[in-house]
């Protein structure tokens, strides 16, 4: 995970029964990885969720914040951000994220 050629992602797939890593893997690397374990900075995982694999497959309208972008953005808490899902509960949402907008449209807010 230190390696600055890693991203980070998930491959789960929704659906009656998805593997936890489908709604807990970016909270797990940011609550467990990089505030718990401090494996690396905030900045550097959040790199490797965005901008990263967002360069890598090419995705030039993705991965930044800046005009003319997507704007698929996550408002979280890096005090409070970690999953709290499991192998027997997989679809447990996870703690500490506050709003998500898609394409620049609120999806979800908890504030």
């Amino acid at each position: 995970m230190k390696s600055p050629l890693q991203v980070i992602c998930t491959d789960g797939i929704i659906g009656s029964h998805p593997h936890p890593r489908t709604y807990g893997s970016f909270p797990r690397v940011l609550g467990k990885y990089v505030r718990e374990l401090n494996i690396m900075r905030l900045e550097e995982a959040v790199r490797k969720m965005t901008m990263e694999p967002a360069r890598r497959l090419r995705l030039w309208d993705r991965g930044l914040i800046r005009e003319g972008m997507s704007a698929d953005l996550i408002l979280f808490d890096p005090k409070t951000i970690i999953d709290k899902n499991s192998y027997l509960e997989p679809k447990v949402y996870p703690e500490g994220i506050k709003a998500v907008w898609v394409l620049g449209n609120l999806k979800f807010k908890d504030f």
